[in-house]
């Protein structure tokens, strides 16, 4: 035991948990403490006991010298953070790495001493915690602190598992309303000469127009800009000519009783990819859910399926992101699937059926108004692709980004790159290369992966095999809820009607069952390979299937649209060529080809993994029974998450470098890695590796989480353990 408190020190310091969280930990509660008096405890070391008269000479020993005594250290914190960043941190990055070249020694005041005497901590991990330990406690504003070294030497599984669920989540969690839509409002993208922050609200929500109007009028200090979305039909050049004046796109609220007793409205909350965001993203929102529902945050989950209601009610779809620029584009659908899971959790709740009917009807709209729709709709095929409308240049990168494809043209027209611009997006400037590339460039943009070499300057032209796999998931799944949950028919209102249907309408299970059957058939036959063992894109304008071997394969899988024997070949011949030392790349080497200074890597190319493809294809596997090889890929995949979080002080990154064993999160490739770029302590990590971390580790067996917990790598643990029965995995965790 540790050395107790006087009798002045607050009794609930004892008892508060050593791994609780940073506001329990250091917060004002505990503030009082760091005052407080000790006394040391006395010991005896040696076999035998005085109570008993043995005369054996035994040594008095202070309460540090006790062997099961977890140890307290009693720290200032400025002076001991400036200490530890001198001596540590050598390459001056705020972070302590096995890069750095410290000693990787440090000594700390023990409590149970009143600081008299000092113990040294070791290792990068336990050196690196300290760091993160410290820079939370001066964020809270503590100068002196008493640290358990329980969080100095937690589990790194452990302490991962936790901070993601008691910290990332939290920091990564937004609303868009009065309260900082002075800081949301504001486009970090506004190219402008005058930014401030602008909210577009849609005709349908005349009370959040009356909300922002009033918060306008009350507050002109902030500047805010409330303007209406036209009832009309949006276009391409409506799009456009927002690119003076970018703003958000209102999303859902609440009302509330505020602290008046009056009625008022509050923006629900939303998970956001990374720290640097505040809008409400497409597929992201997805993967985060799954995270959000392993940790038991179903009322946060819920509230973006919602948000995602109320853009496919107003908007039509589901955006890219709510700002005006991603007004065009939307993102794979994943909302029917999100839903369920969603309602699985609440549907003893009284208002659950209401809120499946919502979002079923939502997610009919979106599949007739967007995907089945001119221009995504490939009528030859059958088939659904990525294609955006947009005119222009794309507003929300930055304004060196294009230069290199602008610069030709400007030059050929004997004008400035900003005379080009604005001539070309306003149409004096004739351009249809230029029309074609930016056609693509949204269409990758759409799809979520942005960018790789099996989309560049195609994009628009493919019905992916991910995109109609998951287009296949909602046909099914809109049948089963229309059969099992509304009694085989649905009434749809106009609000849930795209364009080209009546009111009122009724959708029957049987009619989403043949549009099920027809595209499987069409997956089938334009984009499955069956000596290949593979699904790839079909190139709608060339008319053939491409040869670009995509982790996307496996997206079949998780949609339930390969057959058993398709599926044998995915995992007896595919998965193979995808399995990397972290888990699954993004696509084959083979595929991606030869990259130079003149072809740079591609961050959704070889050699880089990212989580939805992990998430995707380990529920997939488990689907048509290959939970083995789901629990090898969760394994690597986390345990990569793991050892990098346990050698570079914490971090967790948007994407890896899945064939790299020491430092998969130094990503070369454009727009860096996001979440990496910290000063002391990762807060947020990133959101749907947050979620493939927590939802990984539901997929693996009790033996697999403690040889993570010691980092031991695949190979490892598979060799020590093979012929070794396994526990169950978590059945809880794969697809309703």
């Amino acid at each position: 035991m540790s050395a107790p408190l006087a009798s002045k020190a607050p009794n609930e310091y004892a008892h508060v948990d050593p791994l609780s969280t940073a506001q329990v930990y250091y917060g004002p509660d505990r503030e009082a403490f760091q005052n407080a008096k000790t006394r040391a405890l006395s010991g005896f070391f040696g076999s035998a006991r005085p109570d008993i008269g043995h005369r054996h000479v035994t040594r008095r020993a202070s309460a540090d010298d006790l062997p099961s005594s977890p140890r307290r250290y009693i720290i200032p914190v400025q002076q001991t953070l400036k200490e530890l960043l001198e001596r540590e941190d050598t390459d001056g990055d705020m972070q302590i790495t096995i890069d750095d070249a410290g000693p990787k020694v440090f000594s700390l005041a023990t409590m149970s001493s009143r600081g008299h005497r000092k113990a040294d901590i070791r290792g990068n991990y336990m050196i690196s915690n300290l760091l993160q330990e410290l820079s939370l406690a001066k964020d809270m504003g503590r100068d002196t602190i008493i640290l358990d070294e329980a969080r100095l030497n937690e589990n790194p599984v452990s302490r991962l598992s936790r901070v993601i669920k008691t910290a990332f989540w939290d920091n990564l969690t937004r609303r868009i309303d009065g309260f900082n839509i002075e800081q949301v409002g504001l486009d970090p993208k506004d190219w402008t000469s005058d930014p401030r922050p602008r909210i577009y609200v849609p005709r349908g929500a005349p009370e959040q127009h009356a909300y922002y109007t009033k918060l306008a009028q009350d507050r002109p200090d902030i500047r805010l800009d409330v303007r209406w979305l036209p009832a009309s039909k949006i276009t391409g050049e409506f799009v456009r000519d927002l690119n003076d004046a970018p703003g958000l796109l209102a999303v859902d609220m609440e009302e509330v009783v505020n602290d008046k007793g009056e009625r008022d409205l509050r923006g629900k909350p939303f998970v956001v990819p990374g720290g640097r965001f505040n809008e409400l993203y497409g597929w992201d929102s997805y993967m985060e859910s799954i995270g959000l529902l392993a940790n038991d945050y179903v009322d946060l989950a819920r509230s973006m399926v919602e948000h995602f209601c109320f853009c496919i009610k107003h908007y039509g779809k589901i955006f890219n992101a709510n700002r005006s620029y991603y007004l065009g584009r939307s993102q794979p659908p994943f909302l029917t699937d999100m839903a369920l899971r969603v309602y699985d959790r609440i549907k003893t709740e009284p208002d659950a059926k209401e809120f499946l009917q919502m979002a079923v009807r939502a997610a009919i709209k979106e599949y007739h108004g967007v995907w089945m729709a001119f221009p995504r709709l490939d009528a030859a095929t059958g088939l659904s692709r990525y294609r955006p409308m947009g005119v222009g240049v794309p507003p929300e990168t930055e304004a060196s980004h294009f230069t290199h494809i602008l610069r030709p043209y400007a030059e050929r027209h004997g004008i400035s790159n900003e005379e080009f611009v604005a001539r070309y997006n306003s149409g004096e400037i004739q351009e249809p290369s230029l029309d074609e590339y930016f056609l693509h460039d949204r269409a990758v943009r759409e799809s979520g992966h942005d960018t790789s070499y099996r989309l560049e300057n195609v994009a628009a032209n493919l019905a992916t095999i991910d995109l109609n796999s998951l287009l296949y998931k909602y046909e099914v799944d809109i049948s089963r809820i229309i059969h099992n949950y509304f009694d085989d028919s649905l009434a749809m209102p106009a609000e849930w009607c795209a364009d080209t249907f009546a009111s009122g309408y009724l959708e029957k299970s049987s009619t989403w069952d043949r549009r099920a059957k027809k595209r499987r058939a069409a997956i089938d036959r334009y984009l499955w390979n069956p000596k290949e063992g593979l699904y790839f894109d079909y190139d709608t304008v060339k008319c053939e299937r491409t040869s670009y071997e995509t982790a996307t394969t496996f997206w079949a899988l998780w949609a339930g649209v390969a057959s058993p024997s398709q599926a044998m070949k995915l995992v007896s011949i595919a998965l193979p060529k995808f399995e990397e030392y972290g888990g699954l790349v993004s696509g084959t080497e083979k595929s991606r080809g030869e990259v130079s200074v003149a072809r740079p890597n591609r961050q959704w190319d070889y050699p880089f993994g990212w989580a939805p493809q992990q998430i995707l294809a380990w529920t997939g596997l488990i689907r048509y029974g290959h939970e083995e090889d789901a629990q090898r890929l969760a394994y690597k995949w986390v345990y990569m998450i793991t050892k990098a979080f346990f050698d570079f002080n914490g971090v967790v990154v948007e994407k890896y470098n899945v064939t790299r064993p020491i430092d998969p999160h130094k990503v070369d490739a454009e727009y860096g890695n996001q979440g990496s770029d910290f000063k002391g302590v990762a807060k947020e990590g990133f959101g749907w590796v947050n979620a493939s971390y927590v939802y990984g580790l539901t997929l693996i067996n009790a033996h697999m989480k403690r040889a993570l917990g010691a980092l031991t790598p695949w190979d490892t643990f598979h060799r020590m353990t093979e012929g070794n029965p396994r526990d169950d995995y978590d059945e809880s965790a794969i697809e309703l």
